[in-house]
């Protein structure tokens, strides 16, 4: 595909990075020395320039484009970049990146036919969310065609050797310290420590969360976050809104004094200007059932989850912003959520990779893939028995249908409104996803 991208920050930087082994790659910005730094280790065609100017795109005026994706930080710049390109260039598809949840409700996307837009600040929020509802799991992942759920539990007090008995739930990844691996059947050996991915029936999986994970505490009602930034703000409004008591701490009283004023006194808002220790005790924050470190420093984020379990917390959160900080928080035990802008470039990839047919998910940092490709009305699948992907070692097969999941080993009659599930580890998706894309 031919690919332009507004803006050559950290999302930008990565997705090229990502995009151009396979794919033309143009990246438009008036840094000229990010631009330089992209072009000396990536093939990309830099292009120097304002995004919000129309002479810019006189470049590229007889250039076509698959795909124009506008991820600066400044969602005005986004806006106009994407209605200029859609007068200058002939672009099939617009993806573009928005801070302010008004562009969420209004009819902007329509008006310029933007085919997707990403909220990083929503995403980022819901996950974090979503785990208030599952106390016990790592993280949760829901699905467009399915109610099913793939959620991720630490098993901290399962006793080794202890079989896993699963009904309408399959064992779809298991990380055990620096090691990630699709198990090929369901009774493969959990040791205590694992983090297992779990895919199938969400109250079922919910009913095993308690037996593998018992450090954890069963319902959370006091928050503490650390970082009183546009993340810190929006995840307190969430929380709120579900009747949880939250505390917003901040170096920065200035700050503290802005959340105040967005969150309307709702929640109480403390600066540690003089550092975090003593806040513990004399705010009581040891007593939280979770801290959430939100702030856009990784490593501040992770000191704070281990000074929160220090103090007794037994479910600590970091927000992860770079990528070189996501192994060491999972190995530290830290339960990890992607930033806003790892939300974005994550979401982004997804929905490139994802076609009309096959959708594409990832879990445990990338490491595992999810395709899934939904059986309509007037499929010629239907009726056909299609036999499963052989020689892929690392690939899980299910057949969704009527919400029972099923192992799909041989040959099967596909009926309309199955849905196929293939599990795979990241350097064999390619091969699975255009098969799936050819049944």
């Amino acid at each position: 595909m031919n690919i332009i991208i507004a803006g050559a920050g950290k999302v930008g930087f990565n997705l090229a990075r990502t995009l151009s082994p396979s794919h033309n790659v143009t990246v438009i910005d008036r840094n000229a020395e990010a631009l330089h730094r992209l072009q000396e280790s990536l093939d990309i065609l830099p292009v120097h320039g304002d995004i919000e100017d129309p002479l810019t795109y006189r470049k590229l005026i007889d250039k076509e484009a698959d795909l124009f994706i506008a991820v600066t930080d400044m969602d005005e710049a986004n806006l106009i970049s994407t209605l200029i390109a859609g007068d200058s260039i002939d672009v099939r598809r617009k993806f573009i990146r928005l801070r302010n949840a008004f562009f969420a409700k209004s009819s902007i996307r329509e008006k310029l036919e933007i085919d997707e837009a990403i909220f990083p600040l929503h995403l980022t929020s819901e996950t974090i969310r979503s785990l208030f509802a599952y106390p016990r799991a790592n993280n949760v992942k829901s699905f467009v065609y399915t109610d099913m759920k793939l959620i991720s539990v630490r098993a901290s007090g399962w006793e080794e050797n202890r079989p896993l008995e699963l009904k309408n739930v399959a064992l779809v990844g298991i990380e055990r310290e620096k090691e990630f691996w699709i198990p090929e059947r369901d009774d493969e050996v959990i040791k205590p420590g694992d983090l297992l991915y779990l895919f199938g029936e969400e109250k079922r999986i919910r009913s095993l969360c308690p037996l593998l994970e018992t450090e954890a505490p069963a319902s959370i009602e006091r928050c503490v976050i650390f970082g009183a930034g546009e993340l810190g703000i929006t995840i307190a409004r969430k929380l709120l809104e579900e009747g949880r008591e939250v505390k917003l701490v901040d170096r920065d009283l200035h700050q503290c004094e802005v959340a105040d004023e967005a969150l309307e006194g709702e929640v109480m808002t403390l600066s540690c200007i003089y550092g975090t220790a003593s806040l513990f005790d004399e705010e009581g924050l040891s007593h939280a059932d979770v801290v959430i470190a939100a702030t856009e420093d990784d490593e501040y984020n992770i000191i704070k989850c281990l000074e929160a379990r220090e103090h007794g917390v037994r479910k600590v959160v970091a927000v992860n912003n770079e990528i070189e900080y996501y192994n060491l928080m999972h190995r530290l035990g830290i339960i990890v959520v992607r930033g806003p802008k790892m939300s974005s470039y994550h979401t982004i990839i997804e929905k490139i990779h994802s076609s009309r047919i096959v959708t594409e998910r990832k879990y445990c940092g990338g490491k595992g893939v999810i395709l899934l490709r939904k059986v309509f009305a007037g499929s010629h699948l239907i009726e056909e028995r299609v036999k499963p992907l052989g020689r892929v070692a690392s690939l899980r097969l299910f057949l969704i249908r009527e919400g029972l999941l099923r192992r799909w080993e041989e040959s099967e009659a596909i009926e309309e409104g199955d849905l196929l599930a293939a599990f795979v580890e990241e350097e064999d998706s390619e091969r699975v996803e255009n098969w799936l894309n050819g049944l």
